[in-house]
């Protein structure tokens, strides 16, 4: 098997940090990884399909594989709903919506993939949430009160929330950062799937979490425990001596809470 991207390196939406160990994995795993690589072009052959790639330092070769998926990323499916002709103000093929996800006709709402807000399952439940709850219930939720987070569900999976490391950098706050491999988690030892890490950012005055990024075995229903601390507005302090049960991938995170150093 063989990963094909033109981009420099695989998920360039996360630290770079997340791509390396990925990329080592599925080299592990016997996938050939090519980054930054055109195809030139593809035809059907004997074995499946042929295809002429060009890499960064302008050498050729062909590959060829019994499948090729094109991933192109995705969209809105927004023509002929008809949303023009309703007036509503668009976005690059996206409905545009306000905080509470209105547009701006009047009794109009747009929920899921088609606002540009999220475009996860769990988002788009949580637009229904929102939207429900201020209609029905009388409240005033907002989509800015959520808390990005999501997971790639790869070997091994990757569940992430909040800012990346790159992103914390950026804010100009002043930030802790605590790091530990993956081989410290006894599920990941018990499983001998060690590979991976898991990193907590905090903001060093507030001392709430800023966000978190774990990559490794269950590392995508462990991210939660951290969510649920960011949404409630608590100090990251609030978990350091809280006791996991042994052996799960969950118990490492007071250890990570207890070994924050300033972000270098």
């Amino acid at each position: 098997m063989t990963i094909i991207e033109l981009l420099p390196r695989i998920v360039p939406v996360e630290d770079e940090a997340v791509s390396a160990e990925l990329e080592r994995s599925f080299r592990k795993q016997g996938i050939k990884v090519l980054t930054g690589t055109k195809v030139t072009s593809a035809k059907a052959g004997p074995a499946g399909v042929d295809l002429v790639a060009q890499a960064p330092d302008g050498k050729t070769g062909t590959i060829t594989a019994e499948y090729l998926l094109v991933a192109t990323g995705r969209g809105p499916v927004t023509s002929g709903l008809g949303a023009e002709d309703a007036g509503l103000a668009m976005d690059r093929g996206y409905i545009k919506v306000d905080d509470q996800l209105r547009t701006n006709v009047d009794g109009i709402w747009a929920l899921g993939d088609c606002n540009g807000r999220g475009a996860f399952t769990h988002t788009s439940y949580n637009d229904h949430e929102i939207v429900a709850a201020n209609l029905l219930d009388g409240e005033q939720r907002r989509v800015s009160d959520r808390i990005p987070a999501y997971a790639l569900f790869t070997d091994p999976p990757l569940g992430r929330v909040g800012l990346t490391e790159t992103e914390a950098r950026a804010s100009g706050r002043r930030v802790l950062s605590g790091l530990m491999p993956m081989s410290r988690v006894g599920r990941a030892k018990e499983r001998g799937e060690t590979q991976g890490f898991m990193q907590v950012l905090v903001d060093a005055e507030s001392r709430r979490i800023l966000g978190a990024t774990l990559l490794g075995i269950e590392a995508d229903e462990a991210i939660h425990s951290l969510l649920d601390v960011m949404s409630v507005g608590a100090p990251y302090t609030a978990i350091t001596r809280t006791v996991h049960i042994h052996p799960t991938v969950s118990e490492l995170i007071p250890s990570l809470l207890q070994d924050l150093k300033p972000l270098g």
